[in-house]
């Protein structure tokens, strides 16, 4: 893959099940729980408590303002791989590995079909891309092993 600050990612090794991880995942209500960026306040309601493929669901966010998103997903492998996106293009995407009992959980921001996308430079989101999505991973980790503490 040739590097672009366009494609985004960060993996992390968490000691948990694909399938457990997954669930997070897939749950709206939960994005907010985990979200590294700070900008993710909750879901918006009568969206699918669980996503799928095609699924629309909206989050309520904040970014000095507060606004309203609605989002599609648009791949989705039970257990392995869900990606969803908005209607600028860019993509969030997880893909789960299984490694015994641990999950190699990578993260992806991808601009790379916004056609403005050098506005992402410009504002700073790629700059700021790389620590949310780490911090995302961290609490994605801390929540799904709350219940081993």
């Amino acid at each position: 893959m040739t590097p672009t600050p366009y494609l985004i990612a960060r993996e992390r090794l968490i000691d948990a099940p694909a399938e457990r991880i997954f669930e997070v995942l897939a749950t709206p209500a939960l994005h907010s729980v985990i979200d590294g960026s700070g900008t993710v306040r909750g879901e918006q309601p009568n969206g699918p408590t669980r996503l799928s493929l095609g699924a629309r669901f909206g989050m309520d966010m904040s970014m000095g303002a507060s606004y309203r998103i609605l989002n599609r997903v648009i791949e989705f492998e039970e257990g392995r791989r869900i990606a969803w996106r908005h209607f600028s293009a860019h993509v969030w995407r997880y893909t789960l590995e299984p490694r015994g009992g641990q999950t190699l959980v990578r993260e992806e921001w991808d601009g790379r079909a916004v056609r403005w996308r050098f506005v992402f430079r410009l504002t700073g989101f790629t700059r700021r891309h790389p620590a949310s999505i780490e911090t995302t991973l961290a609490k994605l980790e801390d929540y799904v092993l709350q219940d081993r503490r």
